[in-house]
């Protein structure tokens, strides 16, 4: 399928937010990418809607990965749902990273966990679960709370059900409805990082400053980079990172959500094997965005510096709790603030419809930035179009 020497036909598994935004990154590298194709079932899909060719069909048909397989000279995925197995049998047709293996993996958190424990990578106590008596006895070692979780498709907290106590034993188990399920001791953390790591085809290692995360309701909320914690802290987090790049196998760039324990200590709560929510601060905060150096990785080119030119604050615009439609368009015109909106034409209930990042300008602090955040919420609740 080459076009030339140097261009490659990209194709993407997946075609929402984080694939259109691969896809802006790969329409600035001409040299090296010539088309972008994504698979994705919702027609005119937020990456179709900039320029990518699209072909309509689930994450997980056969014949629809065969197909991009088929028309692409380097594959990638921006979710976790496309079906491994398939992957790995068209791996001889075309160059896939991050690799089916490594997304075999991560898509089944029990066996992520697995993963970073025999290789000595700090994460919560966990057990598989088959039977609900497997839940009542692992809790007397866990106790309360605990954390039953579905080992496959699962995101932004909707496969988590915290335990509090006895009585919500049996209506957790019901809530999965017959998924693979791990239980997971909790961990009482006083926050969530998350760090954008990337590993190259040639095998170099580079990763972003950590972030600190802060969530609403399991989503994504707010992102600050930097995190508000100590040297040693963000030491720490960073070097558990690369190591973590050092066990997965292929090339890309990974999301690696952690948390800090009230010792100061890092424990690895997930792994996402694509770009991640928690980086989109890097579109206006760094040389390199997490989206240009997941292409730089995949097609083996030298990594992108990751230094924070700018403290920055990621925030999601979420669709509002108390309304599903079309919405009036969201506006912001203040200085310093970068708006990206994702095409999706309906509102839902914490739908994740655009974002948008505040910078620091003349040596301003997290701090200021966090204060000028507040009048800017209020500007971006979604309304009924009508």
């Amino acid at each position: 399928m080459l076009i030339g020497v140097l261009t490659k036909i990209l194709g993407i598994i997946g075609g929402g937010q984080l694939g259109m935004m691969i896809t802006e990154a790969a329409k600035k590298m001409p040299e090296h990418i010539s088309q972008i194709i994504v698979l994705d079932p919702t027609e005119n899909c937020p990456a179709a809607q900039i320029g990518a060719e699209q072909i309509v069909a689930d994450f997980k048909d056969k014949d629809a990965i065969i197909d991009l397989a088929n028309k692409s000279d380097i594959l990638t995925y921006e979710i976790e749902s496309g079906d491994s197995d398939v992957l790995k049998s068209v791996g001889k047709n075309v160059e896939i990273n991050p690799s089916p293996e490594t997304l075999k993996i991560i898509q089944d958190k029990f066996l992520q966990k697995s993963l970073l424990l025999e290789n000595d990578i700090p994460v919560s106590k966990f057990i598989k679960i088959e039977k609900i008596i497997d839940i009542k006895e692992c809790l007397k070692n866990f106790g309360f709370p605990a954390l039953l979780k579905a080992r496959r498709d699962a995101y932004d907290g909707r496969g988590n059900f915290k335990i509090n106590s006895e009585d919500e034993i049996q209506k957790a188990f019901d809530y999965f409805r017959g998924q693979s399920l791990f239980l997971e001791k909790f961990v009482p953390f006083k926050m969530e990082v998350s760090v954008i790591a990337s590993r190259n085809t040639k095998g170099q290692i580079k990763t972003y400053p950590l972030v600190e995360n802060i969530h609403e309701e399991n989503i994504l909320r707010e992102t600050i980079a930097p995190a508000r914690v100590t040297e040693e802290v963000t030491k720490k987090a960073e070097q558990l990172a690369e190591k973590i790049m050092t066990v997965l196998k292929g090339a890309g760039t990974f999301g690696i959500e952690m948390f800090v324990t009230q010792d100061d200590n890092i424990i690895i709560n997930e792994i996402a094997p694509r770009v991640h929510n928690s980086g989109h601060h890097t579109l206006q905060s760094s040389e390199t965005s997490q989206f240009e150096q997941h292409l730089r990785a995949i097609l083996g080119l030298e990594l992108g510096s990751t230094k924070l030119i700018h403290p920055t604050i990621m925030y999601n615009i979420l669709g509002s709790k108390s309304f599903e439609g079309a919405y009036k368009p969201i506006i912001l015109s203040e200085p310093n603030v970068y708006l990206k909106m994702y095409g999706k034409q309906i509102s839902k209930p914490l739908r994740k419809l655009g974002h948008f990042n505040l910078v620091a300008e003349n040596g301003e602090t997290v701090e200021q930035l966090l204060k000028k955040l507040e009048h800017l919420k209020e500007k971006v609740l979604t309304q009924p179009l009508h």
